[in-house]
């Protein structure tokens, strides 16, 4: 035995009935239909979620290919498309920040100098 907790349980299904076998899709819904009634939360599909979740971790900065294998999809392009519109917020808060930590140069970061860096300096460019 190689003291592996999960040793002999089949890893295929992220849902299951408590013998081990899949639950059907229509009965997964209905339970989460029932889930999102009870919370007082709108009707999404069960698939939401998984958007959801790429999006999230989108814009928490995780990388288009890491997205890509947790969502089992084989091309980065369909994250790439599917997600475009994440991607422009995350450029246009990136160029934000950019601007900011342009015109405050000693503001770029929070953490105080602990003297193994040079210090920081700004130059008007025109």
């Amino acid at each position: 035995m190689s003291g592996c907790p999960l040793q002999g349980i089949s890893l295929s299904y992220v849902f299951t009935r408590p013998n081990g076998a899949p639950i059907e899709g229509a009965t997964l819904t209905r339970h989460f239909n029932t889930l999102l009634r009870q919370a007082g939360l709108r009707r999404i599909r069960f698939h939401d979620l998984r958007h959801s979740a790429a999006t999230l971790l989108l814009e928490q900065g995780v990388e288009l290919v890491v997205i890509k294998e947790l969502l089992g999809h084989a091309h980065i392009g369909v994250i790439a498309t599917v997600y475009a519109h994440v991607r422009f917020h995350l450029q246009r808060d990136a160029i934000e920040l950019l601007g900011h930590a342009l015109r405050n140069p000693a503001e770029i970061t929070g953490k105080p100098d602990g003297g193994d860096e040079p210090p920081l300096c700004a130059t008007l460019v025109r």
